[in-house]
């Protein structure tokens, strides 16, 4: 790679980073560009330059939030049984929104107003199902036998993550502790729904 490559590479991971760290703390409105671009030690105009502006910005860090987020999900630890897959799952999901929160109320917040980055926000939902599908497909026991069942099933497991894992305890300030237990159970229930009943 040559030096001014290196150099674009490394100046654009300074202004996500820079970015991803205002956002975060003081939110998408109330940061500006020239705060990013002094944080990240870059002229203000290569944020326009690579990546179209602020709102640009943001989608890059979302869209790089969630391809981590799925080569994470594809690097977990394989499971004994779907029973252990679905709550190892929950807790991952649990521990990864808690500790990505401040980001998510900035996505989600910022996707009502900005039509590119809530059609990313959507097209998130339905590729993450079908890589837990793909997980839930190594398992004998399971009662569904077909795909669109597994996808339901991936579906809400995320939908439950979501809820006991972001909108209760970030969005709702309801004790996280107890929305861990809560979301524990519900993991425990559908997995227990899913099961094929031994004879």
């Amino acid at each position: 790679m040559s030096s001014g490559r290196r150099d674009r590479a490394g100046k654009k991971k300074a202004l996500i980073s820079a970015a991803t760290n205002l956002f975060a703390r003081r939110g998408y409105e109330a940061t500006t560009t020239r705060e990013i671009a002094a944080q990240a030690r870059c002229a203000e105009g290569l944020i326009h330059r690579y990546f179209g502006g602020k709102a640009g910005l943001l989608l890059n860090i979302v869209n790089l939030h969630f391809a981590r987020e799925g080569a994470r999900q594809n690097e977990s630890r394989a499971c004994t049984s779907l029973e252990e897959e679905i709550g190892h799952l929950m807790d991952r999901q649990l521990e990864q929104l808690w500790k990505e929160r401040e980001l998510l109320r900035v996505a989600f917040s910022s996707a009502m107003v900005q039509p590119r980055l809530g059609r990313l926000l959507g097209k998130t939902g339905p590729q993450r199902a079908q890589m837990i599908a793909q997980r839930f497909r190594r398992y004998s026991q399971c009662r569904f036998a077909n795909d669109a069942d597994l996808e339901a099933l991936a579906h809400a497991l995320l939908a439950l993550s979501f809820t006991f894992g972001f909108v209760r305890p970030a969005i709702l300030r309801q004790d996280r502790e107890q929305t861990s237990k809560l979301a524990r159970r519900a993991a425990n229930l559908l997995s227990r729904g899913v099961l094929t009943p031994q004879l």
